[in-house]
């Protein structure tokens, strides 16, 4: 009788050890996953930073012109809150794509600017296909 009553102790003890062991793993699984969510956000936002930066030195350096910033940027035009803009779309490995298969999309929306000839304003976002928006920023360039 004391026999049979150590196994059962053994075999509770066991079943403890892998409910305890599997509540570790589980947190884990979580704790990893949200790290793998949270680095691809985070590289995201670095690409996003990274062409928005280049999108705006095209801009002041062309002086906001549309047609050469759509040709250097490899763009096609687009309507961004009722103002022309700029449309690039990107792909998920941040290639330039068409718009069917484009993951993310650089706008420069171009603002009409009163009395001022010497001026011209545009506010350049990036964002997701969904609409989520990773950069947002606005530009101004002289005129040349």
């Amino acid at each position: 009788m004391t026999q049979r009553s150590k196994s059962t102790l053994f075999l509770i003890e066991q079943l403890i050890v892998i409910a305890v062991f599997a509540i570790c793993a589980v947190a884990c699984i979580s704790i990893l996953t949200a790290a793998y969510f949270n680095a691809r956000d985070t590289k995201s936002t670095s690409n996003a930073i990274l062409r928005a930066e280049s999108a705006a030195e095209v801009f002041k350096a062309t002086g906001g012109d549309v047609s050469t910033v759509r040709f250097i940027l490899e763009g096609t035009h687009g309507i961004k809150s009722g103002y022309p803009s700029v449309a690039v779309y990107y792909d998920n490995i941040w290639q330039i794509s068409d718009e069917d298969n484009a993951s993310y999309v650089l706008h420069i929306a171009y603002y009409p600017t009163a009395g001022s000839n010497a001026l011209v304003m545009a506010e350049l976002t990036v964002e997701r296909i969904d609409g989520d928006e990773l950069v947002a920023f606005p530009l101004a360039a002289r005129v040349r």
